[in-house]
């Protein structure tokens, strides 16, 4: 019974990490034979314990020398482990199997042959539109070339000899052909006529002494919409009265950039008496940097003499010194504007202005110049009450004096 201590104290020592498995097995082999022999009258029982504590040792150490196989190459998992987890995680994560990858790259290379297949389709189309673009374009170019370029034809169909029929064929097209373009040009920028209006009438008939040139647009009508009516034109509040005063004094003008066929049947409705004497539409404007503008200059009247009445200021911006701002109407039923006009262009009249830019020059100043004229014709009746206050005053004493002469006192 003193070995037993001394074998379980050597069984305890073989137990270290560092002994590997097989110098273990070995000192185990060694230790029992000693054991063996040194205890020749060992019972049944102690052999049996022994034998139990050596296979409960070997478990031991097999589980140690398993753990620590583990922990050293835990970096590098065994073969046969990866084999049997990978198809548990190639069931939870399918993203991560060997197939998800392979139909993952073979899917990104249809898609990119589809790319390429589609960029070369797209590539011909354009290719193709920009041949047939091309074509139109220089076919077009051609036939203007022809058109315009053709020499022009009598009435029996002979050639008419200008100044490009000596020169080459090519350059004779090419030069007439400009020479047209230049021509439509100029008829759209520049009016249609350089007289826009006749000469002034000649005795015995009258001529008024100014001129009045009206927008139609937002001056004298605004165009409205709705549903019941569609597109219809709405007279401004007070323009038949404005126009029969204004015909007293004034040749009165019509001058917008609307188109005739718009114009001549609005006017026609709107001015049954006659009172305008003439009506000019777009063919009479200057283009100018987008704007039909009003070109007083072909008016063939004196400008001293002429006043526009306009809301827009590029349509008049030639001749700012006669042009009169009044508000654009959008079409309110309370508007009193042509109203005030009528007793701004009566002064004018009346006082028989000679030179009508420098009266408009000073209400050009003023952001709403009809405001500003009540407001000057206030100020006047207000001045003129106090002079003829001051004046029957100053006639009071006199007449006192008279009447003590005449009563003797």
């Amino acid at each position: 019974m003193s070995m037993a201590p001394v074998l379980v104290i050597q069984l305890v020592r073989l137990n270290t990490p560092r002994a590997s498995f097989n110098t273990l097995a070995n000192r185990l082999r060694r230790t029992f034979a000693l054991g063996n022999q040194s205890l020749p009258l060992a019972s049944p029982l102690h052999v049996r314990s022994l034998s139990s504590s050596a296979s409960i040792l070997t478990n031991t150490v097999r589980v140690a020398s398993t753990g620590r196989r583990c922990y050293s190459n835990a970096k590098e998992p065994p073969t046969g482990a990866s084999e049997s987890t990978s198809p548990l995680l190639s069931k939870l994560f399918p993203q991560t199997s060997p197939d998800a990858d392979s139909n993952a790259e073979q899917e990104r290379k249809k898609r990119e042959e589809d790319e390429a297949k589609e960029n070369e389709r797209a590539w011909k189309r354009m290719k193709l539109g920009f041949a047939i673009f091309g074509g139109g374009g220089i076919a077009t170019v051609l036939w203007g070339i022809y058109k315009f370029g053709q020499p022009e034809v009598d009435a029996e169909g002979q050639t008419i000899e200008d100044e490009f029929t000596n020169k080459p064929l090519v350059q004779q097209y090419l030069q007439r052909m400009w020479k047209s373009l230049h021509y439509y040009q100029k008829m759209i920028q520049e009016p249609s006529r350089a007289k826009l209006l006749p000469d002034p009438l000649k005795y015995p008939y009258v001529q008024p002494r100014y001129t009045l040139v009206l927008e139609m647009k937002d001056v004298l009508v605004h165009p409205d919409w709705t549903y019941k009516t569609g597109w219809r034109f709405k007279k401004r509040p007070g323009v038949d009265r404005f126009l029969q005063e204004c015909a007293k004094d004034f040749e009165i003008v019509v001058f917008t950039a609307e188109q005739g066929m718009t114009v001549f049947p609005i006017l026609d409705t709107l001015d049954p008496n006659g009172y305008i004497m003439y009506r000019l539409v777009r063919d009479a404007t200057h283009f100018v940097d987008g704007h039909h503008v009003k070109n007083l200059d072909n008016l063939n009247r004196d400008l001293r003499r002429v006043i526009v009445v306009d809301w827009d200021e590029n349509a008049t911006k030639m001749h700012p010194d006669n042009t009169f701002g009044i508000a654009r109407w959008h079409g309110n039923d309370d508007d009193k504007q042509l109203l005030h006009l009528i007793a701004f262009l009566k002064i004018i009249a009346q006082n028989d202005v000679d030179d009508v830019r420098e009266v408009l020059h000073y209400y050009r100043q003023f952001e709403d110049p009809i405001s500003q004229f009540r407001e000057n014709q206030r100020k006047l009746a207000e001045q003129m009450q106090e002079a003829e206050r001051i004046e029957q005053a100053k006639a009071k004493p006199m007449v006192k004096q008279w009447s003590r002469s005449i009563l003797g006192r």
